[in-house]
């Protein structure tokens, strides 16, 4: 297979890592998306129905807007349209479900904000950061790293399952820790859903606002039953 094909500075996927590893400062361990209060009430109490519920997030619930998101972020990054990456920012902080998915969208995008600015500085995320400041909009992590992978150069044919693949993987954790199952156990859910993954990055890639929506609603419902739960281990 001919390198062409991949035309990718290697200081790009290396950036591109850094910024979807779990040690990258986002705090995501600690949000389950609903997961604990699912896995309390025995909807999900094995690697089969962990993957189940993931999948369906990922294909009709929050994952597929959070592609949504990073994708038209992407285009707009690309463009320097920043008219519509300011309307994109403001309607990905909004499209929430609960207010648990709100915090983990915001204390997320936030914190990882926040540290590409310091680490990593481009002149987009700084007025991106003013802006959003200026109106009281709390950044979205999709958007963000949507915005910095196409500065860094990364493709969105590349960039866009890589994100969602960090989504999938940071809450099959969640699983492992809450079920609980073994690491092995763990690593299997994340093989299961890859093709998942890379089927709704197909279509997130072709996506625009206008095909924003959910049919998840277990998975909204379990965040809201989550925020009164009486023994919380993780935020979300």
């Amino acid at each position: 297979m001919s390198d062409q094909l991949y035309d990718l500075a290697p200081l790009s996927l290396l950036r591109q890592q850094s910024w979807l590893s779990p040690a990258f400062p986002t705090g995501s361990y600690s949000y389950s998306h609903g997961l604990e209060w699912a896995v309390e009430v025995a909807h999900i109490n094995d690697r089969e129905s962990l993957v189940d519920w993931l999948e369906a997030d990922l294909r009709y619930g929050s994952g597929r807007n959070e592609g949504i998101f990073f994708s038209e972020a992407w285009r707009c990054a690309i463009d320097d349209d920043r008219t519509k990456l300011i309307e994109i920012a403001e309607l990905a902080a909004a499209f929430r479900g609960t207010s648990e998915f709100a915090l983990e969208s915001s204390q997320q995008g936030a914190a990882c904000l926040t540290t590409l600015r310091r680490v990593w500085p481009d002149r987009i995320l700084d007025w991106l950061s003013e802006i959003l400041c200026e109106r009281h909009v709390q950044p979205a992590i999709a958007v963000v790293l949507g915005i910095r992978s196409a500065r860094v150069g990364v493709s969105v044919s590349l960039a866009l399952p890589a994100f969602l693949q960090s989504y999938i993987a940071s809450l099959v954790a969640a699983g492992v820790r809450l079920i609980p199952l073994g690491q092995t156990d763990g690593q299997l859910a994340i093989a299961d859903l890859e093709e998942s993954v890379l089927a709704a990055s197909a279509q997130a890639k072709k996506a625009t606002i206008d095909d924003l929506g959910s049919a998840a609603f277990m998975v909204d419902l379990a965040s809201m039953a989550h925020e009164t739960q009486y023994t919380r281990l993780f935020r979300s």
